[in-house]
């Protein structure tokens, strides 16, 4: 519904400018009042309609397995991302984490039906919410010295591949569960976002994370 009601708003938005124009060229006000009127109800609409969908929507906390897909502003879902496992270290090679290292192994995957064509996750961005709703960034010191430091989550695949890499976070000890939040898009694909009914990056939108429950504790790696 997001994309139809966003591209119905910049059609009726070209043909306002239009229409006004003719209005204020031929001093026709009672068009001009019928334009600006148009906009304004339609502008009420919409921003009914976002936060409608924003405030009602749940956030979802996926388990390991379980994946997630991106749509963003393109009509395309086919880029899904998932957890396949998590464990912690005190130290990686030479790092060593400020309380425990917290390692996600990301799993990303294309279910498009065609195998000649190619996707890829743009601009994939990781960070761990916390509790208190204090947001982590990745380690990427630490993960510098794992196996699969060179492997990038956005590069080019078909449906018949996957790509795998360990993430990681230096995250504090402390009462409840530590979140992982993997968001995609460009700048002006985020900013688009924002106002696109049901989207989950929209304004107020409950949002998809991954519960980061380890599977595997080690002292050191």
């Amino acid at each position: 519904m997001g994309v139809p009601l966003m591209l119905m708003t910049i059609g009726g938005l070209v043909v306002a400018m239009v229409l006004l124009a003719v209005s204020l060229f031929t001093k026709k006000r009672w068009l001009t009042k019928f334009v600006a009127g148009g906009v304004a109800v339609w502008f009420v609409f919409y921003v009914i309609m976002l936060l409608g969908f924003s405030l009602t929507s749940t956030e979802k906390v996926l388990a390991a397995g379980e994946a997630k897909e991106y749509c963003g502003f393109y009509l395309d879902c086919h880029m899904h991302t998932t957890v396949t496992s998590v464990r912690t270290a005190k130290t990686i090679g030479t790092a060593t984490a400020k309380d425990k290292f917290y390692i996600v192994n990301i799993k990303v995957s294309s279910d498009a039906r065609n195998p000649a064509i190619k996707l890829r996750l743009l601009e994939p961005k990781a960070c761990v919410v916390m509790p208190d709703k204090t947001k982590i960034e990745r380690d990427t010191a630490a993960e510098a010295l794992l196996p699969t430091a060179n492997v990038r989550l956005d590069t080019d695949m078909d449906n018949r591949t996957t790509i795998e890499k360990e993430i990681v976070f230096d995250l504090p000890s402390g009462p409840g569960d530590p979140k992982l939040l993997i968001t995609e898009g460009y700048g002006i694909d985020r900013n688009i976002e924002h106002v696109l009914v049901g989207d989950e990056d929209s304004l107020f939108h409950g949002q998809t994370f991954f519960k980061l429950q380890e599977q595997n504790t080690t002292a050191g790696l």
